[in-house]
């Protein structure tokens, strides 16, 4: 589903809607433009709540849903060894998670390595690759198996 209204700031920012793997009524969930992992990506609010706490209670059901299928798809996609939610809004300011798969060593895909440069500390934002066409085309193919895999929508 794609919105009806011009998509906030922040959505436009990380690729809204070229990048964009599910929408729901609260959330969209956006391959991260910049990869710091292989699977990075953005979980946005589609309001323009610019403050956490002034989501609705909708939002935080949704919310929990939407991290479940994050999370099967980029296991089956990335085989992470652990997942960080960032809350970063200093620069985007509306609500919005960088969702990042994080592994030892790296990672390959469509002849690109994708180390995590970070690990085992904090994720490495500024040492990034671009999301590819044929990355978010197999970030859209894994999420849609997750989905099937635990019977959801």
């Amino acid at each position: 589903m794609i919105r009806n209204h011009p998509p906030h700031a922040t959505l436009v920012k990380f690729g809204y809607p070229r990048n964009l793997l599910h929408e729901g009524s609260h959330w969209a969930v956006l391959v991260r433009p910049a990869q710091p992992t292989l699977g990075s990506l953005v979980l946005c609010a589609l309001g323009e709540a610019m403050a956490y706490a002034d989501l609705p209670r909708e939002a935080f059901i949704e919310q929990g849903e939407l991290v479940t299928r994050i999370e099967r798809s980029l296991r089956l996609f990335s085989r992470y060894e652990r997942i960080n939610y960032l809350m970063l809004m200093m620069v985007d300011p509306h609500v919005h998670f960088h969702v990042l798969p994080r592994y030892a060593g790296e990672r390959q895909f469509e002849q690109q390595t994708f180390p995590d440069k970070g690990w085992p500390a904090l994720p490495d934002l500024g040492n990034t690759q671009t999301a590819t066409d044929d990355l978010i085309h197999a970030l859209r193919d894994t999420w849609r198996l997750a989905i099937k895999i635990e019977g959801g929508n």
